[in-house]
């Protein structure tokens, strides 16, 4: 049987991470087992409270982005467009989806571009896949999928997990420290390399830091399972044979809770900063409102991130429900620097969180 379009697996992704629960079934990314300490005297006012933050430059409004998620199909202009809209408006940073599509068919470039045309002040990354990186002989063509968007960066995404279930995977990842080494050192922006749901663990970390990589997202597990992602899909029945082990829904189904909670991979990750201050950490993977958010924070992270609650709160009720959303998590976040006695996210940082009785 023919693959499946880039472009049509691309959308269906979406379709099923909306329609569908693509959640992990029994592990969860972790946050649910701290709190933090109650401070009855904070010494300053609710109004006092600045949870602003720089990224990629640029000044952002709260230390959060969407992260990356869709592009590279007809429907991704709209969704992409409606997203760094809300970004734009809340001072937000934003991330595209892997942009393999638009680097091979150039009728694709609008689903990406249109996000820097609406929202031209906020900081913006690219994205692309190891498996792709793995192979490249130069920079060039990540150069133009940069230029596609004025990339304020670049982000890696490493994702062997889903490679190996998805049926026209390609889990092809030798030689893709070396791609991504060769990123950094030719890129004119910053590269970040990310997981996309299994999480980054300290030895990972230790061996991007080693290349020169100085932003990672630890995209931990409790969020998506694109596991389950990909298993949803074999089940559809459009896809029959896989070039992986993951050849049949009952050895694939074993991985759908596969990774690291989004808390351990932040800790051990956070844990690296004390010899390499310039790391800047995002947590993402299970953040589901804004005290998860001032959690990762105390953690040691820099910023947060999300991709899918954002994209169903869109698909449900448009930007005006998505801008509602992000103002709950806006207030969340700040009630618990209020309640911590943080008036800053550097003073956010220096609080101690204590596991649940």
């Amino acid at each position: 049987m023919k693959p499946p379009r880039i472009s049509s697996r691309k959308q269906e992704h979406v379709e099923l991470t909306i329609e569908r629960d693509v959640s992990f079934q029994t592990k969860t990314p972790g946050f649910e087992r701290w709190e933090f300490q109650h401070n009855a005297l904070p010494e300053l006012d609710f109004s006092d409270v600045d949870p602003s933050t720089r990224f990629l430059g640029k000044t952002l409004a709260l230390p959060f982005v969407i992260s990356s998620m869709t592009g590279g199909y007809e429907d991704a202009i709209r969704i992409n467009r409606q997203l760094a809209e809300v970004c734009a408006e809340k001072q937000l940073a934003m991330g595209v989806g892997s942009q393999r599509q638009a680097m091979e068919e150039t009728r694709f470039h609008r689903s990406f571009s249109v996000v820097r045309e609406v929202a031209p002040n906020i900081p913006i990354f690219g994205n692309i896949g190891a498996a792709e990186v793995a192979k490249l002989k130069d920079v060039s063509k990540i150069r133009r999928l940069a230029d596609l968007i004025k990339a304020d960066g670049f982000a890696v995404h490493l994702n062997p997990l889903q490679e190996f279930l998805q049926p026209e995977g390609n889990p092809e990842f030798r030689g893709a420290l070396k791609g991504i080494e060769m990123l950094v050192k030719e890129l004119p922006i910053p590269v970040i390399v990310k997981e996309i749901g299994a999480g980054i663990s300290l030895s990972v970390a230790k061996r991007l830091l080693d290349v020169g990589v100085t932003i990672i997202d630890v995209a931990g597990a409790g969020g998506t399972s694109w596991a389950g992602v990909e298993i949803l899909r074999r089940a559809k029945g459009k896809e029959k044979r896989s070039k992986t082990a993951g050849d049949s829904n009952g050895s694939a189904h074993a991985f759908w809770d596969w990774g690291i909670p989004t808390v351990d991979a932040l800790r051990q990750v956070c844990s690296l900063k004390t010899q390499s201050p310039h790391l800047t950490v995002i947590a993402s993977g299970g953040v589901s409102n804004g005290i998860d958010v001032a959690k990762a924070i105390a953690f040691g992270a820099d910023m947060a991130g999300a991709a899918r609650l954002m994209l169903k709160e869109l698909e449900a009720g448009g930007t005006k429900a998505l801008l509602a959303k992000i103002s709950a998590w806006e207030m969340e976040l700040k009630g618990a620097m209020f309640l911590t006695g943080s008036r800053t996210i550097t003073d956010l940082k220096a609080q101690q969180l204590v596991l649940k009785a």
